[in-house]
Formats: structure tokens, C-alpha cells, sequence
């Protein structure tokens, strides 16, 4: 009975191949994941998603900050305050430069405010590098380029 089981399962399973992920599939994933991650203001779950790096880059209010840790203390200052970023997701795109490397272009809504300040909102697009590691894809840079006021 279980052989037989066994034999009808295996034979679903190659008559009905599942979805297989795709490159833009899993950077999607773990941008989603990054969004999330910034709004909930998880900064534990922020250091497993960016790379450990020291030529990690992030631009924050027009300087660039340097490496992993001098990114997360950056991030915790700034989740002190209100932070929350909401992505268009109809206009989010995923550049492949190789199997390894791809790009996330992501215009955003940025409400941003030091603690007991009326935040402000800005539209900012979002460009990240993400690398392939052993341990799945990583950030290793965020770019975001605010837009003026129309």
C-alpha cells in the first residue's frame, strides 16, 4: 500500500511540475522581506539581510555610510523615530546584471521623523544591489534618490 503511495505521488509529482523560482522571484522575496523588515523596525532581522561587508554602501540623507555595522546603528537611530517606507509595487522592477548580481528599483513613499516630530513623506526611489551568497541573496548597497516635489 505505501509502494503504491509512494508510486502515485512520485508520478503527481512529474505530471504536475511545481513552480521552480526564478532569479526575480526570490530578489522579489527578499525585498519584500527588507520592507517588512524596516517597518517593523527588526533590527536583528535587518543584520541577517544586509551583506557583512565593509564596502556594504548605504546612502542615508545624502551621505554614504560604510559597512554593515555602521549601517545598522545608522538604522537604529533612525527607528527611534517614526520610519516607514510603502513600496508602489505595480512599478517595483528587478534588473538582472548576472545570475549572481541584480538591481531593485522600487519607487517608494517615505514617512520619515525624529521621535515627537510630525513626520514628513517623501517619494524616493529605492535602488538596491543584491548579491547571490551560499546563504541566499544580500544586500550590498541602497541607493535612494528622493524626488522633488511636482
Amino acid at each position: 500500500m505505501v509502494k503504491r503511495f509512494l508510486f502515485f505521488a512520485a508520478l503527481a509529482a512529474i505530471a504536475a511540475p511545481g513552480h521552480a523560482a526564478t532569479m526575480e522571484d526570490e530578489v522579489r522575496a527578499v525585498f519584500d522581506k527588507y520592507i517588512a523588515i524596516q517597518n517593523a523596525h527588526d533590527l536583528k532581522s535587518m543584520r541577517s539581510i544586509l551583506a557583512d561587508s565593509p564596502d556594504l554602501l548605504w546612502i542615508s540623507r545624502g551621505k554614504p555610510i560604510w559597512g554593515r555595522e555602521a549601517a545598522l546603528k545608522n538604522i537604529e537611530e533612525r527607528y527611534k523615530g517614526t520610519w516607514r517606507i510603502d513600496v508602489d509595487k505595480k512599478e517595483l522592477r528587478v534588473i538582472s546584471v548576472s545570475r549572481r548580481v541584480a538591481q531593485v528599483y522600487a519607487p517608494t513613499q517615505l514617512t520619515v521623523g525624529e521621535p515627537g516630530v510630525e513626520p514628513a513623506r517623501n517619494r524616493v526611489y529605492i535602488n538596491l544591489m543584491m548579491v547571490k551568497k551560499p546563504e541566499g541573496w544580500q544586500i550590498v548597497s541602497i541607493l535612494p534618490i528622493l524626488v522633488p516635489p511636482q
